[in-house]
């Protein structure tokens, strides 16, 4: 019944070629024009999970508790001098501010006022005594500085240090790296390229500056657009061509760099798309030349390209009708449809060669090739669909969408292969063959293969237990960084915030009810060896005050005359002039003290220079001494002033980063450098969540997608293998006949298994797709051999199906190639493991099943 099925269908498309060919075309304008107008693109990958499951419901949960946090770009700025950041970041905030089309909120949380004036208080007191001696010991320059804030005050205070070290009385050691800067900036006024000096790096000796750090911070809420394939570029360039606009960043004193989650997607569909469409024309190219080489001449390549056209603008169709959006992994159907379906239209091209060779009428040679290759195509299509089917009921919504698609359309694909290509056949008219379809050389082979037959199975079954003990040993990545091209700006500032550790991103972030159970459950992370830091709201009170402000009130006791800020008469040329006179009067008894490369020798030299400089020079060169001092005065005299606080004096800019508005309070865990690979961080992720099982954060959502995932494909792998089982012992009634075909699939994913090894490849979030694809093309190419062997064939790589077989292998491969040379390192990853299982179910269908068809009793 069956075959009387199949071959009316394909004779219904001969005898109404036209009709069924218009129909085609108008089904397939139909379905893409649906398909363009209905199928988006959803980039979100927060939507490739189920909701159900419990770490996506406690993102969830922290998303709506922080809505400020979700979805950061974040801005790192770094210059030359650390007012220089300050000033970038501080201009970049206000100008993104100002642009609500672009940017949802702004925040720069390292310039709070709150910090500024108590940020003493965060330094132990080990830190803190020492800092005040060196600003103490610095009362005389700064009092000269505060009341002079120019270059004639600063000469008139360096002259002080130089009668101070020629007296003896001055110790410099703490102050080289400033007088280092100091000279620096004297000798480029003295070039004529002034450049500003930096009082945070002097005054302290440097230690507020690298307390500080190197970096600024800019955190941004972009406008997204999801339908787009990198939602965060049109917020990412506007922020682009603000910065570029900026003083500092325009004279190259300061660089914008962007990561964050946003930055970073939007970076890995820019290297996804990198290529692309060379490497698509290339990769159509090769595919077409397999055609010729397969199926020789237009007329039979064109039906072919025609149906699978057909089969996928009919199966977008489906897409969009049944998902609506395509997720990041769901985008792959194409590639899968155009790889696997061709293998339908190339047997059934090939086999009506062969029949077409033997039966010269056209219609009769289609109903022959209906009869002897439409039952084995029916039961490749059904037996893969069920394989992609599998992974419909899986909690990785990304792979399940996946599935639903491309398991559908497998089963398109036959019915265009069976009912419209036939029509098309029919309308382009091929010659018959003049000769016989397969390869007669392949005959050959086969015999000698036949010959060491034992040799050949015991070395598969040596390599089968290979692969077998390998198995529990292949390595899964979790970390999706892995992935992502390590050259973008994006990841290559992400490592350079982990290489810091007070910018380490790698972090947990766990909701407690109130602020006393935030500090209870910090208080025990603090002992966690993974954890190296722990940070909740009352981490934001600085703890042993009372020692700490009676150190820092001695020292504002001592300062408060001498930085007090005085008005100052405007200075001029001459008056620099004369001050550069004073101080290298002042200097010249210290020089005979201090070797003839001493900083101070330099700065003597620099001033020799600049005293015969013009006025403009002079006026520069003031400029450049003193645009960032009377700022740093202030800050210093802000952080002299520091108050007694509590939880109550918390501003609202940290409360609501730290607080929800219930009342609930985060609390954040930072890994230590161990927690950078996939096994530290996997027990950085188990060791807080011992103490705090709803923990979320990034790092539980790396690690818990990579088990998601893994759990994913190994139920939908042996659900399929199951499916595929079943579908066989319904189609072919003989368990051996079944095993026939299964044999060499599983024999094919144990070699992959040992080539995976030996090539060093990791399985990974990108290239774990290769798995469904093994199944499909396996089943296929091995139902075709064993149908052959039912209806009598007693060889096989010589014949029409073996041709088929290879050149559709040669197809696919070409398509999926293509990817192994993608910019992506995942695609790239994706593309090498697709080749190598590829390479391995050809051997264990040209090799390994026709020896086990020829061993088995009929």
């Amino acid at each position: 019944m069956l075959a009387h099925l199949l071959v009316g269908a394909v004779d219904l498309g001969r005898r109404h070629a036209l009709l069924i060919t218009a129909l085609a075309l108008a089904l397939a304008a139909l379905a893409g024009g649906f398909a363009v107008r209905h199928l988006g693109v959803d980039t979100d990958t927060d939507h490739m999970f189920a909701e159900s499951l419990p770490w996506r419901q406690n993102e969830i949960a922290f998303a709506r508790a922080f809505p400020t946090l979700a979805d950061p770009l974040v801005v790192v700025i770094d210059a030359a001098t650390p007012e220089e950041a300050d000033a970038t970041a501080a201009a970049l905030a206000a100008a993104l501010a100002a642009d609500p089309a672009h940017f949802r909120s702004v925040k720069r949380p390292d310039a709070s006022p709150y910090f500024a004036r108590e940020g003493l208080l965060f330094l132990d007191t080990a830190t803190l005594g020492p800092l005040l001696d060196q600003i103490v010991d610095a009362q005389p320059f700064l009092g000269q500085l505060a009341a002079d804030p120019s270059a004639r005050g600063l000469f008139s205070a360096l002259a002080l240090i130089g009668v101070g070290v020629a007296a003896g009385e001055a110790d410099l050691a703490p102050y080289l790296p400033a007088l280092e800067s100091f000279d620096a900036t004297l000798a480029a006024s003295a070039d004529g390229h002034p450049t500003p000096l930096s009082w945070q790096r002097l005054i302290g000796g440097g230690k507020l500056a690298d307390l500080a750090g190197r970096y600024r911070f800019v955190l941004v809420q972009p406008v997204l657009d999801h339908a787009a394939l990198a939602p965060g570029k049109a917020a990412s360039d506007a922020l682009r061509t603000i910065a570029a606009r900026l003083p500092f960043v325009a004279a190259g004193r300061a660089h914008v760099r962007l990561t964050g989650e946003v930055a970073l997607d939007d970076e890995e569909f820019s290297s996804l798309a990198q290529g692309m469409l060379i490497d698509t024309i290339g990769s159509l190219a090769l595919i077409t030349l397999w055609l010729v080489l397969a199926v020789r001449g237009p007329r039979l390549i064109l039906p072919i390209l025609a149906t699978l056209g057909l089969g996928l603008a009919l199966t977008s169709g489906f897409a969009a009708l049944a998902v609506g959006t395509l997720n990041l992994v769901s985008l792959a159907f194409a590639i899968l449809f155009v790889g696997i379906a061709v293998d339908f239209a190339i047997q059934f091209t090939v086999r009506f060669r062969e029949a077409h060779h033997d039966i010269p009428e056209p219609g009769a040679a289609l109903a022959a090739t209906a009869r002897v290759a439409g039952g084995p195509i029916l039961i490749a299509a059904a037996a893969t669909a069920a394989g992609f089917y599998a992974f419909v009921p899986t909690a990785f919504a990304g792979v399940a969408e996946l599935g639903l698609i491309a398991g559908s359309g497998m089963l398109i694909a036959f019915f265009c292969t069976i009912l419209f290509l036939p029509a098309f056949l029919t309308l382009a008219r091929p010659r018959g063959e003049p000769a016989p379809v397969g390869f007669s050389t392949f005959d050959a082979l086969e015999r000698r293969l036949d010959r060491i037959r034992g040799p050949v199975l015991t070395a598969f079954a040596a390599l089968a237990l290979l692969g077998l003990f390998l198995l529990p040993h292949l390595r899964f990545d979790s970390d999706p960084l892995h992935t992502k091209n390590p050259h973008g700006e994006a990841m290559r500032t992400l490592h350079d915030l982990m290489d810091d550790p007070l910018t380490n991103p790698t972090s947990i972030d766990i909701l407690t009810p109130d602020a006393d159970a935030a500090d209870q459950l910090a208080a025990k992370l603090d002992h966690v060896p993974e954890v190296a830091d722990v940070l909740t709201l009352d981490r934001f009170v600085p703890t042993d005050q009372p020692k700490k402000l009676a150190l820092i009130e001695d020292a504002a006791s001592l300062l408060a005359t001498t930085l007090a800020p005085r008005e100052a008469a405007p200075v001029t040329a001459d008056q620099i002039r004369l001050a550069i006179a004073t101080a290298r009067s002042g200097l010249a008894p210290a020089l005979a003290k201090l070797p003839p490369d001493h900083p101070l020798a330099r700065i003597n030299a620099d001033l020799a220079r600049l005293a015969d400089a013009p006025d403009d020079r002079i006026l520069a060169m003031n400029a450049a001494l003193t645009q960032f001092l009377p700022e740093e005065l202030a800050r210093l005299r802000a952080a002299l002033a520091a108050k007694p606080v509590t939880r109550a004096d918390l501003p609202p800019e940290i409360i609501e980063d730290w607080r929800a508005q219930d009342g609930r309070v985060r609390v954040e865990a930072l890994a230590t450098p161990a927690g950078h690979d996939s096994a530290g961080l996997a027990a950085f992720v188990a060791a807080v969540r011992a103490l705090a099982p709803t923990a979320g954060g990034m790092a539980v959502i790396i690690v818990e997608t990579s088990k998601t995932i893994v759990t994913a494909f190994t139920h939908a792998m042996i659900g399929a293998l199951a499916a595929i089982a079943v579908i066989l012992l319904a189609a072919l009634r003989r368990p051996r006949d079944a095993a026939l075909v299964l044999a060499p699939l599983l024999l094919s994913a144990l070699l992959t298994v040992v080539g995976i090894r030996l090539a060093g490849i990791t399985l990974n979030f990108a290239n774990i797709i290769a798995l469904p694809l093994l199944l499909g093309v396996g089943v296929s190419f091995n139902i075709y051999f064993v149908m052959n062997w039912r209806a009598g064939a007693s060889r096989f790589l010589g014949t029409a199906t073996a041709r088929a077989i290879l050149f559709s292998a040669a197809t696919t491969g070409t398509a999926f190639g293509s990817l192994a040379l993608s910019h992506h390192p995942g695609t790239a990853s994706l593309g090498a493991l697709l080749l190598l299982s590829l390479t391995a179910t050809l051997i264990a269908t040209l090799v390994f099943e026709p020896l086990m068809l020829a061993i088995t009793r009929r």
